[in-house]
């Protein structure tokens, strides 16, 4: 990525703190022009006409282009036209290619034209009076189309001329002589220009026309990169990988434009970074050209929003209709606002436009215009349409500064968004009428409900769109609002929450909000609500204490039995599940997981059917059924999304779908999965569900990169589940052997295997002692050596993958390895793990 163009452009003036140095995005492209020079060595002269909007690439893409040129032998020379207009200096471009030539190989190459040449370049004027020359500029251009092909005879030739949208007359005519003229191969034209420069009367657009008509002419369009071809800008830029929220947000503003997503980089380590000085002076300038009814109406039209209505902006604008398709049709013109295919609505050409003119209000003319806007639209929402009405009339009272109708427009857009499972919307909604609360006198009148009732509602939202952070704080406040033996259901339930936020968040194990939840259980006088909180005390419980967990599990299963309760039943019957899953076996566990998915289906519940879906997946991995398990998790993706569940239980699928298809062997599948997860920007430690699988991944294919340092940096949380702390100690030996640091490899290992209950996650344990295992042999150290045959002594091994690691283990630390690492290869046969079978 680059900035736009040569010569003293729009985009010249402004210099990136940051610039990207790597080419990301241009693939296709860049084969194009590879293509181009190929056909014009072997068949006959090409041109290719780059076209793209300021700051897109053009000029970086044309630069990487030259450099595998010239590494292939061929000669490449860069002319600029210059923006002194139609009048201005004539064969710019040209000049500057022959003084690039004369200065490489001398004038000898110029032999036979240098009268003719010496018109562009002076320098080449030979001594004495000059014979008299016609006044045509044909002997001219004949000269330099000589000059080319003697040039291309001697090797592939490339020239290149930046900034046709510059051009003068003159240079476009020679260029026109060349294109038709010149018929040696090995000479490759490339001119560069601004789309976004051409309005309709400009010059270029007749000249391009006349070009696409010519067979040895093609067209090259760079588009904007997409939310992918920003975060890897982003990614080089800031020597990590960015965070999937900046990524996103960089993204939205700047469009996947090169030279934006450069800028907004700039200020991406201050939180609310708005637009740097000289991006807002350089987007503005093209609207200071303008009249001042047009202006006015940009600016209406940046209060509006992108898209903006045609009929909505007439509304609020209040101008006659004459004067405001006038304005809109300048605006139009200057290539500020596009109108959409059905003329019935218009958009910023780019965001941070709308974004710079919306900064640029004056205070009263910001509240008077939103203002107008909220009213529009509450008295004809059919203007935006019903569904996005309610947000958008949020949306305007709020930046009105009128903070009771704010307030009330806010709850009813958060009750559209719920209807929607637009959660997260729901939860800025909700966040935003708390921080109104205090500020409104008569709030809960207005509401029509308590501030507690909006808290709950706010910590719902919150725990729905992954906002896990933000749900843990309003936890705490709804707890501090209540009397917890007064209201033991909603207190039971609140400490329910905390504690598994608390785990999400890697705080602490949450076993003291737990016991706590458990003593306020018993006082719940509504005996299906406490089947129902002591079956999800069960299952919380049992994840670090698969006995209590059972029990607790069999006392709410029993107690909804006898009420007869079908959600206390299915609560009890997931948990139940999963500690049989544990304690007894995968298959039982599974059986149990199917009659819970059939409670779920009979009652429409479709959360709880996501959460058996995770489950079942889960297990089907544990026994050995990768191919299940993939299609199981791959089922549920969809209703994920469409419950607003993607960010939460939609990661999980994900991360079991990832694991499944690296246990097949499929990585190219599960990198695509884990990107997937990735976009999602999962909250806390929903992250390791795909930064495991990445890193292992990596791994494993000897190109370790920044997600494994980014996972193994979750080892430092005060708390991890064993399901992620151990693959992540796994991960550390492996990272460490790779990088051939085998001290870190020891260490690791050491305190690795020497955890206490090791035994008791037999699933995770046998790969980290199989990572242990390969550390004590590559190290040549007696004690770890030991430690990991001490370790694997009582491990069970139920399942394939388990037995196959099991031999794995036993042959690396074998007396004679080789009986034994045949028997390994058997096991990693049974089992069907491709990846560990080859490497045994």
């Amino acid at each position: 990525t680059t900035r736009g163009g040569g010569g003293r452009g729009i985009l010249d003036a402004v210099t990136p703190r940051i610039t990207c140095r790597v080419l990301v995005g241009r693939e296709t492209e860049l084969g194009q022009l590879r293509d181009a020079l190929k056909r014009a060595r072997a068949d006959e002269p090409r041109t290719v006409l780059v076209g793209g909007e300021a700051g897109v690439g053009k000029t970086r893409l044309v630069e990487e282009f030259g450099r595998i040129a010239e590494g292939e032998a061929a000669r490449v020379l860069v002319g600029h036209c210059v923006e002194l207009g139609e009048d201005g200096l004539p064969f710019a471009p040209f000049a500057a290619i022959l003084r690039e030539l004369l200065r490489a190989s001398g004038a000898a190459v110029f032999s036979g034209y240098e009268q003719e040449l010496a018109r562009l370049l002076p320098e080449l004027e030979p001594a004495g009076p000059a014979p008299a020359l016609s006044d045509s500029r044909g002997h001219l251009f004949e000269a330099v189309s000589a000059l080319v092909e003697r040039a291309a005879a001697e090797g592939p030739l490339v020239l290149v001329v930046e900034d046709l949208h510059w051009a003068d007359r003159s240079t476009r005519d020679l260029i026109r002589f060349l294109v038709r003229s010149v018929r040696r191969a090995g000479a490759l034209l490339v001119g560069t220009y601004r789309s976004d420069e051409l309005h309709r009367g400009h010059p270029l657009r007749a000249f391009l026309a006349e070009l696409d008509r010519v067979r040895s002419v093609e067209r090259l369009e760079l588009d904007r990169l997409d939310r992918d071809g920003t975060a890897q800008i982003l990614g080089h830029l800031l020597g990590h990988e960015a965070p999937a929220s900046l990524v996103e947000d960089i993204h939205a503003r700047a469009q996947g434009n090169p030279f934006f997503i450069e800028e907004l980089a700039s200020c991406a380590d201050r939180p609310g970074c708005g637009l740097p000085d000289n991006v807002r002076d350089l987007l503005l300038a093209r609207v200071d050209q303008l009249a001042e009814p047009a202006q006015r109406v940009l600016r209406i039209a940046a209060a509006g929003g992108n898209p903006i209505g045609h009929r909505l902006l007439a509304e609020v604008a209040g101008v006659p209709e004459v004067e405001l398709e006038a304005a809109l049709r300048a605006a139009v013109a200057a290539q500020l606002l596009v109108p959409d295919a059905r003329g019935e609505a218009y958009e910023f050409r780019h965001a941070l436009v709308r974004e710079a003119v919306h900064d640029d209000l004056l205070p009263g003319e910001h509240t008077r215009l939103h203002a107008r806007y909220a009213a529009a639209i509450e008295a004809r929402p059919e203007l935006v349409g019903a569904e996005r009405a309610p947000a958008k009339i949020a949306h305007h009272w709020y930046q009105a500064h009128d903070h009771p109708r704010a307030l009330t427009a806010a709850l009813r857009a958060a009750a559209a968004a719920q209807q929607r499972y637009a959660y997260a919307e729901q939860s800025q909604l909700l966040d935003r009428v708390l921080a109104l609360w205090d500020q409104v006198p008569d709030a809960a009148d207005r509401a029509g409900m308590s501030h507690l009732d909006v808290l709950l509602a706010a910590l719902d939202a919150a725990v729905d769109a992954g906002n896990l952070a933000q749900a843990l704080g309003l936890n705490k406040t709804a707890l501090a609002e209540i009397d917890p033996e007064a209201h033991p259901q909603l207190a039971t339930r609140l400490l329910l929450r905390q504690a598994k936020l608390l785990v999400q968040l890697g705080k602490n194990d949450g076993r003291a909000a737990l016991r706590r939840a458990h003593e306020l259980s018993t006082l719940v006088s509504d005996g299906a609500k406490r089947a129902e909180l002591m079956a999800k005390i069960a299952a919380q419980v049992a994840q670090t204490d698969r006995e209590t967990g059972a029990r607790l599990a069999q006392e709410a299963a029993e107690l909804a039995c006898r009420i007869g309760d079908p959600a206390a039943e299915r609560c009890a019957a997931i948990t139940t599940a999963y500690s049989d899953a544990k304690l007894i076996s995968a298959e039982r566990g599974l059986a149990g997981l199917a009659r819970a998915e059939e409670i779920a289906r009979a009652t429409g519940d479709r959360q709880s059917q996501l959460c058996i879906l995770i489950n079942m997946s889960d297990l089907r991995y544990e026994v050995g059924d990768y191919a299940g398990s993939a299609q199981i998790a791959e089922s549920g993706l969809a209703d994920a999304r469409r419950l607003g569940l993607a960010r939460t239980n939609g990661v999980f699928l994900l991360g079991n779908l990832a694991e499944a298809l690296v246990a097949l062997g499929r990585f190219d599948e599960a990198e695509v999965r884990c990107a997937e997860a990735a976009r999602l920007d999962p909250p806390g430690t929903y992250a390791l569900l795909w930064l495991v699988q990445r890193a292992q991944v990596r791994l494993a294919r000897g190109v370790p990169d920044q997600t494994v340092s980014r996972a193994l940096a979750f080892l430092a949380k005060p708390y991890l589940k064993p399901a992620f702390r151990l693959p992540l100690q796994e991960i550390r030996i492996h990272a460490a052997l790779a990088a051939g640091d085998l001290d870190t490899a020891v260490k690791a290992a050491t305190a690795a295997v020497q955890q206490p209950q090791l035994a008791d996650e037999s699933r995770y344990g046998w790969p980290l002692l199989a990572a242990a295992a390969r550390a004590a042999v590559s190290a040549g150290d007696p004690r770890l050596h030991e430690l990991v045959r001490a370790a694997a002594g009582p491990m069970p091994a139920p399942y394939p993958a388990q037995r196959a690691y099991a031999a794995q283990v036993a042959a690396e630390l074998a007396a004679r390895p080789y009986p034994a690492w045949r028997e390994a290869v058997a096991a990693w046969r049974a089992d069907g793990q491709p990846y560990p079978l080859a490497r045994a």
